[in-house]
């Protein structure tokens, strides 16, 4: 799945989202474009748990 998450501005940010995606699927493949404020992430959860998660991280995301 492809996220944009606004807020993501930083390596703290990005490593908190990485950290976030790891609590939902500790085997998930997490692929961040900082820049573009994108992740690409390859897990077996569905795109509702990851937002959902992230949402309640801080990370607000939108399906691309």
């Amino acid at each position: 799945m492809k996220l944009l998450i606004i807020n993501m501005n930083c390596g703290g940010c990005a490593r908190g989202v990485t950290a976030t995606i790891h609590d939902i699927d500790p085997n998930a493949k997490v692929d961040i474009d900082l820049a573009a404020k994108v992740v690409n992430i390859t897990t077996i959860a569905n795109v509702e748990q990851m937002t959902a998660a992230l949402e309640k991280g801080g990370f607000p995301a939108q399906v691309q």
